[in-house]
């Protein structure tokens, strides 16, 4: 155990550095003043918003539970690529090589990806490879310039289609149903088409994205085994709560991108941006936190009804969050920015307390 440590623990670091920095970013963005003591970083805070909170922090948080599954040495030079690259960006030093070794990271996750398949061949297995390569793709137009506005459904489709194949792993039975599996199939073909047609026609493809999430959260809502144990106790009930509230969100995500069209600045892509990042992508992490985080540490947590405190802080702060935004109104938009910063805080306080406890419990 303490060996895993010794590597886990760096590469997590580096990550949750990579999310304090998005969030301080994230704030400044919405009009918050940083405390004094982050002045000088604020400017690459703002700028880099985006970037380290879906390289740096998932990209690396990702990476690094492929890695852990894996237990192959090599697997681990994506999330320390990725860490590393962003820690560069955070501190300035070296900054131009920051997006090189994040772009590499990302390469080096595709390749994991075809080397699982390789020993475990599934069409989940192409789905989450399909998302590392756009990952991958995003980053490499990031690295040569592209502005964050242009590449960030790249990204979003990382994300979303790592946790879509993670999903459809665990319903293997609905499998069995060849109109279930292929309805799955076109839903994402539609969203991975309207990605890339963005590099086409930028408004067209954002729009065509915006119908492959509403397509994707409905196949999800209806087939997804979290239907079932919702009906259960403790941490299975926790777990379908998150995945069926985050499905919901992913569904007005979509329905977001079809209104936003192009946008690329202000509250309309506010909206569309937060509703897959946060309400869907970080309430999927609020559910499988006590699934990942013991693996990855190598410790044992129980769950605690206390987890249902950030769950439904997140949901409330980012309802007012886009409340702000549709109706323009900036104070409902920057406190709802701040509690979606304090409802993340608080999830993280809440999970290593529970590692903690547990860990001492035992």
């Amino acid at each position: 155990m303490m060996s895993k440590n010794r590597v886990h623990l760096p590469l997590m670091f580096m990550g949750m550095l990579s999310l304090i920095a998005a969030l301080l970013g994230g704030l400044l963005r919405i009009g918050w003043p940083l405390p004094s003591a982050f002045q000088n970083f604020s400017q690459n805070f703002s700028m880099l918003h985006g970037p380290l909170m879906v390289s740096g922090f998932l990209g690396t948080l990702i990476s690094l539970e492929r890695a852990v599954a894996l237990k192959k040495g090599f697997t681990y030079l994506a999330p320390l690529l990725t860490g590393i690259g962003a820690i560069l960006l955070i501190t300035g030093i070296l900054q131009q090589y920051g997006p090189l070794l994040i772009t590499a990271g990302s390469f080096i996750l595709v390749i994991v990806f075809i080397y699982i398949y390789r020993i475990q061949a599934g069409l989940h297995i192409i789905i989450m490879g399909i998302g590392a390569l756009l990952w991958f793709a995003g980053n490499l137009a990031w690295m040569k310039g592209a502005p964050v506005s242009q590449v960030v459904m790249w990204w979003a489709g990382f994300l979303v289609l790592t946790i879509a194949g993670e999903r459809l792993e665990l319903t293997r039975l609905l499998q069995q149903l060849v109109s279930v599996k292929t309805l799955f199939i076109i839903d994402v073909a539609i969203f991975i088409t309207g990605i890339m047609y963005t590099g086409v026609n930028f408004e067209s493809g954002i729009r065509l994205t915006g119908v492959g999430m509403i397509f994707l959260s409905l196949w999800l809502i209806k087939y997804d085994m979290a239907r079932k144990t919702i009906h259960q106790q403790g941490l299975p009930r926790f777990i379908a709560v998150c995945l069926l509230s985050g499905y919901v969100w992913l569904l007005v995500s979509g329905i977001t991108l079809m209104s936003a069209g192009g946008a690329t600045a202000g509250p309309l892509y506010d909206a569309m941006l937060h509703t897959v990042f946060l309400g869907f992508v970080f309430v999927m992490i609020f559910g499988h936190a006590p699934i990942i985080f013991p693996s990855v540490l190598g410790k044992p947590m129980n769950f605690h009804p206390r987890f249902y405190i950030h769950l439904i802080l997140l949901h409330i702060s980012l309802i007012l969050r886009i409340f702000g935004d549709l109706t323009n109104h900036i104070p409902a938009r920057q406190w709802g920015g701040l509690f979606n910063v304090l409802a993340i805080l608080i999830f993280f306080l809440n999970t290593i307390s529970a590692v903690l406890f547990t860990s001492r419990s035992k």
